[in-house]
């Protein structure tokens, strides 16, 4: 019997076969292979719905032979067989190819109800299957191969396919499995099962592949689903209880210390809610254990406020803090503008500098060296408080007198590994906060970030002005890129400035350095032209339609020295236009910047489109984000960024983006070609599952934080960050 879901499939299915599902679906075990579940069910008679198929798709379709017929070519030798196959409403083509008449085959499929597994493509505007893989499902069918194939039930499994690797013969490998299959160890404690009413494990996968009532597939995946969302929320559990078991130095600011004097000499007031969620920090940077807080808020709310005045919080305790950010530009502005909040108090022992103060460091890679080393001098004695860098802070030369707090920015650009050797540079563990400007649904914070605490500010500062969006369908209409320019001058004219945004650089080495959200699903594997590049833009805007205009170009791979130096130009307004990549997707402040426009902006993301636009509209002027693309009006390309234009809602826009990426982008796990772990909990839509799973999971952790008590999960969860496939759970 089976037991070891462990065992190769090698040794079960045969080496052809293994060998086939390895290579085209990447399944390697017996466990491999029976959480690979159905897509959809079928049943005896149900014919499949044809309106539903796209060009491209690979597809498995069940549905009637209406007609079949043979025919030889008139121009070269072999024959054409045509078989028109239909589920009542609609038709699709099929076509076999031969050297001899095929016309006992088209007597033996009229009639009949089959199976037929294929690529869909296009021919004189009709959909049609070319040689497709087949099996005839219909009673007394004659067929071996079918027999084999044991379809006895009235419900028939649909898998996810490949080429070569048919659902047939899928199901066929998963009924040897599931002959076999013994009393698995379950990873759900008997008590979890029993409280939610859900099946045991070896039944569960048995169900789930060979239902044999309508009931039995969603009882299976209820099971299924739960486990996923249970051995995510028991690792979550582990991960807080050891950090609350962690010991912390508490830092307490002071009454009339560096942070009061900070607020003192705000030209603003703070917003009930950057009040409210500096409070919480401050309630967490009192305790003995380490603060664990993700801090999400809008473009724009004034979170870097809310991070520094918890890193003056520590800097009163005696303690220093570090400011973590993935480029460059964002290390350097976050730099200036610390500093400029700041004013004589990041200057103490400096002329003109506060005593009561403390200085601000900046650390990065390409930092010249007599800089650099006086930086680290400063940050070793404590002279600097605050140490803001990129991933050069992490390094081994650089030494912390007492690191009290890590703030890391954009948090999805770090990897584990960058964060953790930060944080070990400290006595005792550090507080941490962790900022993103993207926000996250709560159910994807479950389950994404569910070791953290979460504070939300989605109130904008006062001085904030509107932004309004408008796509430029290049496409259809040319010359409404003319206005678009046209509108450059315009707000130059008018003393304001302007940002153009392009995909890439253009220089041999390729894109822009990878943002968090990357671009989207349906650039990432378009067949157009290459995207436009920074380089070939700014030529072209210096040229042409901006040739008056001061015009600058900033990207990633310049010298560090030339990006401040540009930066620096173009937030005292010694510039008119900057053209960039994505490197200035976050963190960049020009308050005189009006309008941005984004060339292909269908191949951005929608929460990068939103960071992108909120770089805009910073200042009492309204803002203009132009979307420049030359995509078909009613392609989903077109409506996403159509979704874009029509709000500026954040949150509803960021559900929009995950709503349209695999569940394995959503946490982070195939983004390096993983598989997923999730099949089937979708962390947008099943929130109660999550939520249940979450207070079981906390339970039994509190009882059994080692899980002694349940090795069968215990296992899983060992298992599950051995390979990897959890690196989203280590983001926090």
């Amino acid at each position: 019997m089976l037991t070891d879901l462990q065992t190769p499939l090698r040794g079960l299915v045969g080496d052809r076969t293994a060998k086939a599902f390895a290579e085209r679906l990447d399944l390697h075990t017996a466990e491999d292979l029976l959480r690979h579940y159905p897509r959809r069910y079928a049943k005896r008679g149900e014919l499949t719905d044809l309106a539903d198929l796209r060009e491209g798709e690979q597809v498995t379709v069940l549905a009637r032979v209406a007609r079949a017929s043979s025919r030889s070519f008139k121009n070269r030798k072999g024959h054409l067989l045509e078989v028109t196959v239909t589920d009542g409403t609609g038709l699709l083509r099929v076509t076999f190819f031969g050297s001899r008449n095929q016309q006992w085959l088209a007597e033996k499929l009229h009639g009949r109800v089959g199976l037929f597994s294929g690529t869909i493509d296009t021919y004189q505007g009709t959909r049609q299957l070319v040689h497709p893989d087949y099996v005839l499902l219909d009673d007394g069918h004659e067929d071996p191969d079918v027999e084999a194939m044991s379809y006895a039930g009235e419900i028939i499994p649909i898998y996810p396919a490949a080429a070569k690797v048919e659902t047939w013969k899928i199901q066929k490998a998963v009924g040897t499995l599931l002959g076999v299959l013994g009393d698995v160890p379950d990873p759900l404690p008997d008590r979890v099962r029993s409280r939610r009413g859900l099946l045991g494990l070896s039944d569960a996968l048995r169900l789930v592949h060979q239902p044999r009532a309508e009931g039995d597939p969603w009882r299976a995946r209820e099971r299924l689903r739960y486990e996923e969302a249970f051995l995510l929320q028991t690792v979550l559990a582990q991960r807080r209880s050891v950090t609350e078991g962690l010991p912390a130095v508490p830092r307490r600011a002071g009454t009339g210390g560096l942070l009061a004097a900070f607020d003192q000499r705000l030209p603003f007031e703070l917003t009930e809610g950057q009040r409210r969620v500096s409070g919480d920090i401050a309630d967490d940077l009192a305790r003995d254990h380490p603060m664990h807080r993700l801090l999400q808020g809008e473009v724009g709310s004034g979170k870097t406020v809310v991070a520094l005045r918890a890193m003056l919080s520590v800097v009163d305790a005696g303690g220093q803090a570090a400011l973590l950010a993935p480029t460059e530009v964002l290390a350097q502005q976050h730099h200036r503008s610390v500093t400029e909040l700041l004013g004589p108090l990041a200057e103490r022992g400096l002329l003109g500098g506060d005593d009561h103060g403390t200085r601000v460091a900046l650390l990065t890679g390409s930092q010249p060296t007599a800089v650099r080393r006086q930086a680290l001098l400063d940050v070793e004695n404590g002279d600097c408080g605050i140490v803001v860098g990129t991933h050069a802070l992490i390094q081994d030369k650089v030494r912390f007198r007492d690191l009290g707090l890590v703030v890391v920015d954009e948090q999805h650009r770090f990897g584990v590994e960058q964060r953790d050797a930060l944080r070990a540079k400290a006595v005792t563990p550090p507080h941490l906060l962790v900022m993103t400007a993207t926000p996250i649904p709560r159910t994807v914070a479950m389950t994404v970030f569910g070791d953290l605490d979460v504070s939300t500010l989605a109130e904008l500062p006062r001085g904030r002005s509107p932004i309004t969006t408008h796509v430029v369908p290049v496409g259809e209409k040319p010359h409404f890129l003319d206005r678009a320019w046209q509108r450059i001058r315009e707000e130059v004219a008018a003393g304001h400035q302007a940002f153009v945004v392009t995909p890439r650089i253009g220089d041999e080495e390729g894109s822009e350095e990878p943002s968090g959200d990357e671009v989207s699903p349906a650039a990432a594997t378009t067949s157009r032209r290459p995207p436009l590049a920074v380089l070939d833009t700014v030529a072209m805007l210096r040229e042409g339609p901006l040739a008056d205009l001061r015009v600058e170009v900033l990207h990633g791979r310049m010298p560090s020295d030339e990006k401040e130096e540009v930066m620096r130009r173009f937030v005292a307004g010694g510039c008119d236009v900057l053209v960039a990549t994505t490197v200035i997707e976050v963190g960049v402040d020009v308050p005189n910047a009006t309008v941005m426009v984004v060339m292909d902006a269908e191949r951005f993301g929608v929460s990068q489109l939103h960071q992108l636009r909120g770089r805009i509209g910073r200042g009492p002027a309204p803002g203009l984000c132009l979307l420049v693309t030359d995509t078909e009006e009613g392609s989903p390309s077109r409506e996403r960024l159509g979704a874009v234009a029509a709000t500026v809602d954040g949150f509803e826009l960021s559900r929009l983006d995950l709503q349209t990426r695999r569940e394995g982008d959503v946490l982070g796990a195939s983004q390096s070609g993983r598989r997923s772990s999730l099949r089937l909990l979708q962390v947008l839509e099943h929130e109660q599952v999550i939520e249940e799973a979450r207070d079981d999971a906390a339970h039994l952790v509190a009882e059994d934080p080692t899980l002694a008590g349940q090795p069968a999960l215990r296992e899983r969860v060992v298992a599950l960050l051995a390979d990897e496939r959890a690196d989203y759970l280590e983001k926090a």
